[in-house]
């Protein structure tokens, strides 16, 4: 304890002292060009912040097609190693992902588990993806069974919360980066979802729409158009509007439909119906009506494209909207100018909010001459914005964040948290449990199968030295516990352990919630038919071997808190990855290892939980705390009688009769010898003693 004490001492000392380095980005220019080869470039990079620039040529210059950087440089969130993950992220201009990978990790269940390739192939599923969307983690196979494929990313069964961490730091360092560079993303939710409400209509004249603002009219005169092209080559190359320079160049009315107020009272209910089923439920249609000379889709327009000459633009960032390739005019809403119309459809994974305010853009170009033409484009905007009231904003899920893991898992925390319900009150009550120790038996039977099949297998909760090592980690580096909240069930089960400790010491958990103990239990008891006698280890040896849980415990805690490399290797000392959460799937020496464990377990009961493991090792010294001595003792207890110490399995009562509760499992074994009159030795001898009769004058003295 004194050498854990020093480890820890040290460590802090080390961080105080600034040797234990900021975590930041590894890669160099030279780096960046690796992951970028030809004919990608990559640029300058920023002077304020670690991002990269990377080039395309593209019509003999040289244009951003992305943005790269480490995610560790602007999301530094703790996985379950306690390290942060460090990603490799590209984002185009448009909030795609071009690039998405791996570069370095600490998560435990994919460090010589199941390996890096299921996770690498997860991150892989980014790239395309938008950073203005919600993306979340799906169960495995999520999008095969029906998931949408631009929110929803396959997730890995046995690394919910590691993946959920994966799906978090990626998020947020895409949307810190795109805040600065692209414009989008300040003060937003990916995850909020606006929709027009489909209640509420009003009917509007076309007077009235325009005078609430829900139709807009752009109109640029012809002078206005002259004056921007006034210094450069193409001046003077419209003669029309050097003539008629009061007369409108540009008479463009813009109006978002998705609102009944809106949509209904200039298309009429049939056709704003069939509008909403032709686009769906998450898609936005605006309507674009052209009245002055200029037409705002070109000459060459293709229908079912996306106009060259319009853009809708929100947050900086241009929004793609594409024509819906439907009839150009028709009858309408009564006042409208009888021009051409078109409607715009723009995808829901666009990102698009329509209840904040965004720009209309129009294109205007000019050209002069004919063989080697000269073409200038001028742009002019129009900013359009409805009121919030038009509108409904939710949350249909929690985004890149905890609150998802918990949302997602309730079911299985309901179960665990019903059985530790049932588990306190029969431990506070031990007399009434052990009354009948067969009852008793399948009691304890039946929990260890639960603890085994559904707290370890199934809900994957099986508590871990690697969980403190990784606190260890984060205390001495980015000092964010964040990580602890992806993975519910065993958070659930940590408090539980930690509380049980001051009332009971060490043994509810070890001997009743560790899916590896019951899994040692059962296999013993699933082998009692093969007869195999029980070895005993000396006292002197025992005495020994049970120091080497602290100090394979002081090594792990040392290490992390120095960011040794060793910290993994070490960790392995516990087999509970690979028979729990691998399920034995894995390289063979690890598999040997675990199996080797049960099958000493059979001879040495228990022999790993009572000398190496460093978990049950944390936990004896939490025990200290314990409030209670809550097992029953009698003051025959050692003298004369040796029974529950001779019976004891795990060693946790000495000659004297009393009992280390840092060695206790909590087996009740001895509780039940010594409610039970007819196995607890002093009660037998003492129903075996004559009963002396008194005479009543005796009786009566």
């Amino acid at each position: 304890m004194k050498r854990l004490l020093r480890a820890l001492a040290l460590s802090s000392g080390l961080l105080l002292a600034g040797l234990i380095p900021a975590l930041a980005g590894t890669l160099d220019r030279a780096g960046m060009e690796r992951q970028f080869p030809p004919p990608l470039a990559v640029g300058e990079k920023d002077d304020v912040l670690p991002i990269w620039p990377i080039l395309k040529q593209a019509a003999g210059s040289w244009e951003v097609v992305a943005y790269a950087f480490e995610s560790i440089d602007f999301a530094p969130i703790p996985g379950f190693g306690g390290t942060p993950p460090d990603l490799l992220i590209a984002l185009q201009p448009d909030g795609r992902f071009l690039e998405a990978k791996v570069l370095s990790h600490h998560e435990p269940v994919f460090l010589e588990g199941m390996g890096s390739a299921p996770l690498f192939a997860f991150v892989e599923q980014y790239v395309g993806l938008s950073a203005r969307r919600a993306i979340s983690v799906g169960r495995a196979n999520a999008r095969a069974n029906g998931a949408p494929p631009a929110t929803v990313v396959d997730g890995i069964s046995m690394a919910t919360a590691s993946t959920r961490v994966i799906n978090e730091t990626m998020l947020t360092a895409a949307l810190a980066v795109a805040r600065a560079k692209l414009g989008f993303g300040a003060g937003r939710s990916s995850a909020l979802r606006v929709d027009a409400k489909p209640d509420g209509f009003e009917p509007l004249s076309w007077a009235q729409l325009l005078e609430k603002g829900y139709v807009r009219r752009v109109t640029v005169l012809n002078r206005d158009v002259d004056k921007a092209f006034a210094d450069t080559s193409v001046a003077d190359s419209d003669p029309i509007s050097a003539e008629r320079p009061g007369e409108p160049f540009i008479d463009v009315y813009v109006a978002y439909l998705n609102v009944p107020s809106i949509g209904r009272n200039l298309l009429g209910q049939e056709r704003f119906d069939r509008l909403a089923n032709e686009i769906g439920p998450d898609a936005h249609a605006l309507m674009l009506l052209t009245s002055g000379r200029w037409n705002a889709l070109g000459e060459d327009f293709v229908l079912g494209s996306i106009p060259e000459r319009i853009a809708v633009v929100q947050d900086g960032l241009a929004v793609n909207a594409r024509d819906l390739a439907i009839e150009r005019r028709g009858a309408g809403l009564a006042g409208m100018p009888d021009g051409p119309w078109t409607i715009l459809k723009i995808v829901g994974e666009a990102g698009f909010d329509p209840s904040a305010p965004w720009t209309l853009s129009l294109k205007v170009e000019r050209e002069r001459g004919q063989i080697l033409t000269e073409r200038v484009a001028k742009e002019f905007d129009a900013a359009y914005a409805l009121p919030d009231a038009l509108f409904t904003k939710t949350r249909p899920d929690a985004g890149p964040s905890w609150v998802d893991s918990w949302t997602a898992r309730w079911p299985e925390l309901g179960l665990i948290g019903a059985a530790l319900v049932l588990l306190v009150p029969t431990l506070a009550r031990d007399r009434a449990l052990v009354a009948d120790a067969s009852r008793f038996s399948w009691f304890r039977f039946g929990f260890l199968v639960f603890t085994l099949g559904f707290i370890g297998w199934y809900a994957q909760a099986q508590l871990s030295i690697v969980t403190i090592v990784g606190a260890v980690r984060a205390a001495f580096s980015t000092r964010d516990f964040s990580f602890l909240l992806y993975d519910p069930p065993s958070l659930a089960l940590w408090a539980f352990a930690i509380a049980t400790l001051v009332v009971w010491g060490r043994g509810t958990f070890c001997g009743w919630l560790c899916p590896f103990g019951a899994l040692q239990e059962l296999a013993a008891w699933a082998a009692r038919p093969l007869h195999i006698r029980q070895r005993h280890v000396p006292p002197a040896l025992d005495r020994i071997l049970r120091k080497a849980k602290y100090l394979v415990l002081a090594g792990l805690v040392a290490a992390a808190a120095t960011a040794s490399p060793l910290v993994d290797p070490l960790a392995e000392i516990e087999p509970f990855k690979t028979s729990i959460t691998l399920f034995f799937v894995r390289s063979w020496p690890f598999v040997v290892y675990a199996v080797g464990l049960i099958v000493l377990n059979l001879f040495v009961y228990k022999a790993f939980c009572r000398y190496l493991c460093p978990l049950g090792a944390a936990l004896a010294i939490g025990g200290r705390l314990r409030l209670l001595d809550w097992i029953p003792r009698r003051a025959e207890c050692g003298s004369p009688c040796q029974l529950c110490r001779v019976r004891c399995r795990y060693g946790a009562i000495d000659p004297a009769g009393k009992v280390d509760y840092a060695e206790c499992f909590q087996c009740m074994d001895c509780v039940t010898i010594i409610r039970d009159p007819r196995q607890c030795v002093p009660e037998i001898l003492a129903a075996k003693r004559p009963k002396v009769r008194l005479s009543t004058a005796e009786a009566a003295e």
